[in-house]
């Protein structure tokens, strides 16, 4: 907006005319005072300032405009009839006016001159709100620098802190901080603790990880330093995020070796024992099937009852120790999986036919469901048929009070999945994440129903094997689904 100043209407009508005209907002004030409370309430792109005027001339406007800032730059015209003399003309100019036009003014000269420091209004406008901006991303940088480095020097103070070694990587993969436990391990900090000779390299290890924007976590064996031994320690490598960007890498070292001795210590133990236990168990089968055989014409004695339910614990106690071998195979690498083509459809009748027989006191509605396979497997028949027998099982254990069960066979061009369903009393949600772990057992049901937790554990390192998935989806007392996936394999 541009504000003309005159205490003559006439004047100031015809250059409101000829600005308006123009496409210009123009405003009036016809005394010095009026000009002064405008100025103070709105915001004008120009002034246009006569001289001459009674009780404050321009030259006083100006001055007053002049003392404040958000006055001060507004640019003024002084227009003038009467002085037309170099000192008036510099007088304006010292009051902080940016031209000086003397009357009778040439409206085409005016004009122009307006729309020049228009013009330069509203450059000075757009100027001013990047300079804005700038200041106020500057401001912004600086309390997110502040911000970061207050959080590093927190952070630093925590891994500082820990009894771990602790230390932080840049995303370029370069060591930047270490705290004092690292000099145990390492005489400098950019050098990661010497590993054992058969583990992965750490750095190559973790440059993989950076790449790829996912956590690491490994077991490695380190040495101190001027030591001889090994120790196993976990390494825990996370990446630390600003605004969806890693912006750092934290890493752990923790101290395992204890509890990796003391497990190998009871893998060891659960080896021996359950190789020690297989031939006693199978003199004792033997000794009891001659028995059963000697008292078959007596099918009625308490000596053949009692027999039959030595026989029904041997068989409880065999599975254990099978599932003890088993344990063990896993923890050492060495469960064999024999891999040849084999009629899944004929190992599930064969499952099924087996829970029929074994469970005599029990009439079980055993459903199939789904398609026919029809199509070879590529896998180990014994194995999966051990996991087809273990679900059938808990299936069976877990539905006391039900004796229905599916079994739901699907396919399609990459997978078979073989689903086991039953009517129990399920797992609550907070016991189904840890299902498949080693040697656990939910705790509601742990005294009721016994065993070792150890039956899901292997059936889960069997289907692995296969390169297939496994899983179950419960609902407390509406029942559970074991499930697996094979993958298809030509046959050649």
């Amino acid at each position: 907006m541009i504000l003309i100043v005159d205490d003559k209407p006439e004047n100031i009508y015809s250059l409101q005319q000829l600005l308006e005209s123009r496409g210009f907002s123009v405003d009036t004030a016809f005394s010095g005072d009026e000009a002064l409370r405008k100025t103070f309430k709105n915001r004008y792109a120009l002034i246009i300032l006569d001289v001459k005027m009674p009780d404050m001339d321009g030259f006083e406007v100006a001055d007053h405009l002049a003392k404040y800032s958000k006055t001060k730059d507004i640019p003024i015209i002084f227009l003038s009839a009467a002085n037309r003399d170099k000192r008036f003309i510099e007088q304006g100019y010292k009051s902080g006016g940016i031209d000086y036009v003397t009357k009778p003014v040439d409206m085409d000269i005016l004009l122009l001159k307006v729309k020049n420091f228009y013009r330069l209004y509203e450059q000075t406008l757009v100027l001013n709100a990047v300079q804005e901006d700038l200041k106020a991303e500057i401001e912004r940088r600086k309390k997110a620098q502040y911000s970061l480095v207050a959080k590093a020097n927190h952070l630093r103070l925590i891994l500082e802190a820990l009894p771990q070694i602790a230390f932080t990587v840049t995303p370029d993969g370069r060591i930047d901080f270490v705290n004092r436990n690292w000099f145990t391990f390492s005489r400098t900090q950019n050098d990661f603790p010497e590993c054992h000779p058969n583990d992965p390299a750490i750095l190559v290890t973790l440059r993989s990880h950076i790449q790829k924007g996912t956590a690491l976590e490994m077991e490695v064996r380190i040495k101190p330093l001027d030591a001889q031994l090994y120790r196993y320690h976990l390494l825990r490598i996370v990446p630390i995020e600003e605004d969806q960007f890693i912006t750092h890498w934290v890493g752990t070292f923790t101290d395992i070796d204890d509890q990796k001795q003391l497990s190998q210590k009871k893998d060891e133990f659960l080896s021996i024992a359950s190789h020690e236990l297989k031939t006693p168990l199978t003199s004792m089968r033997g000794y009891v099937q001659l028995l059963n055989r000697s008292l078959k014409d007596e099918p009625h004695s308490k000596a053949y009852k009692y027999m039959n339910r030595v026989e029904g614990q041997l068989n409880k106690l065999s599975t254990l120790v099978a599932d003890l071998l088993d344990i063990s195979k896993i923890d050492n690498g060495k469960l064999y999986v024999d891999h040849q083509f084999f009629d899944l459809d004929a190992v599930i009748d064969t499952v099924v036919d087996t829970m029929h027989q074994t469970q005599e006191k029990r009439i079980l509605n055993i459903e199939r469901t789904g398609e026919k396979l029809e199509i070879p497997i590529f896998g180990d028949e014994m194995r999966i048929e051990q996991v087809l027998i273990n679900f059938m099982s808990n299936a069976i254990k877990y539905g006391p009070d039900s004796d229905h069960i599916i079994i739901h066979t699907e396919k399609d061009d990459k997978e078979v999945k073989v689903s086991v369903q039953d009517f129990g009393i399920g797992v609550p949600p907070q016991n189904q994440a840890p299902i498949f772990d080693k040697f656990y057992r939910v705790e509601e049901t742990s005294v009721r129903f016994q065993g070792l937790g150890l039956g899901l554990y292997i059936c889960a390192e069997i289907i692995r094997q296969h390169e297939g998935q496994y899983g179950m989806t419960s609902k407390a007392g509406e029942g559970t689904t074991f499930y697996f996936t094979l993958p298809l394999r030509v046959v050649h």
